[in-house]
């Protein structure tokens, strides 16, 4: 699959720094919450305020703590490993998933998810001195866990970062009939490492659920300025989708935009139609899903039927 120039790919992020409860006095840990210098993100793990509060930085630092606290062997695993790996989630959840060599434990937090059996040397790795699932693993795991739109966002950034699709296939192949084989197969089925975020993943499964034909990812379009890639589409009906996040024009809207109005123009006169997708247009799928047959061949949308393995 090509990419555009300049496109980046998934990556580990940064360890952040976190102070568990047990190595300071009860009221040493109440004093700077009080004082707001601490921040309580799980149990018995705090980190300093004025970082990222959002719940994937939430979810790193739980996994960090939780690292230092447990003494069984043990690595994360499913969103967990996700995390670590850098890979996106469509929804980052409180729980910390990892593998132990027993189900049994003392400490039933129901913030910790435990699963047997513990993987082999081949499916672990080590990111920044923690044990977690490779990146295949990872993808596997998490499209057998996951609802399918979860699992396809994962196994697209896993293929982009690198993954290799002989080894899903493989892992698919090894585990029929297993408990979420079949939604990971179905997963594994429409994954394309041609996307650049979740969103994307989120408008191509759309796209994939209501039964529209399967779109390309990453299409390059000659135009009078240059070279341009859109998101996905249609090439062969000169169809194209182009997801806009709000971060597009961050800082620089009025430049942004008008870099971005030169580029649809170039499009549209290169003889391509183009379609822009927002949030709002994910959350009223039966009006996209009009929108984008009505520029499909009328013998390609009559009578759609929808995907139900990806329901």
């Amino acid at each position: 699959m090509p990419h555009r120039p300049g496109s980046t790919q998934p990556a580990p992020p940064t360890a952040p720094t976190v102070h568990l409860a047990r190595d300071v006095p009860r009221q040493v840990v109440a004093e700077r919450v009080a004082a707001q210098q601490w921040r309580r993100v799980g149990r018995g793990v705090y980190v300093p305020t004025g970082g990222a509060t959002d719940k994937r930085s939430d979810a790193l630092a739980r996994i960090v703590g939780l690292h230092a606290r447990l003494t069984a062997e043990t690595c994360f695993s499913h969103t967990s490993a996700a995390v670590l790996l850098g890979l996106p989630l469509w929804e980052t959840g409180a729980v910390t998933h990892i593998f132990q060599r027993s189900s049994a434990s003392q400490d039933r937090s129901p913030e910790i998810a435990r699963h047997t059996p513990f993987p082999p040397p081949d499916d672990m790795t080590v990111i920044a001195g923690i044990p977690a699932t490779t990146l295949g693993r990872t993808a596997w795991d998490c499209a057998s866990l996951l609802r399918p739109l979860g699992g396809l966002v994962v196994v697209d950034a896993a293929l982009r970062a690198g993954a290799d699709p002989a080894e899903l296939a493989a892992r698919a192949d090894a585990t029929v009939g297993r408990r979420g084989s079949g939604r990971a197969r179905a997963v594994l089925q429409f994954a394309d490492g041609g996307s650049e975020s979740a969103w994307e993943t989120a408008c191509r499964f759309t796209l994939l659920r209501a039964g529209l034909p399967v779109p390309q990812t990453q299409i390059p379009v000659a135009t009078r300025l240059g070279t341009f890639w859109a998101d996905l589409g249609w090439a062969q009906w000169r169809v194209l989708l182009e997801y806009d996040g709000r971060t597009k024009y961050a800082g620089r809207e009025a430049e942004a935009f008008l870099q971005e109005k030169r580029r649809h123009d170039a499009i549209v006169e290169a003889d391509w139609r183009i379609i822009h997708v927002t949030r709002d247009d994910l959350r009223n799928t039966a009006a996209l899903i009009a929108r984008v047959a009505g520029l499909l061949p009328q013998a390609v949308t009559s009578g759609l039927r929808p995907r139900r393995e990806l329901y």
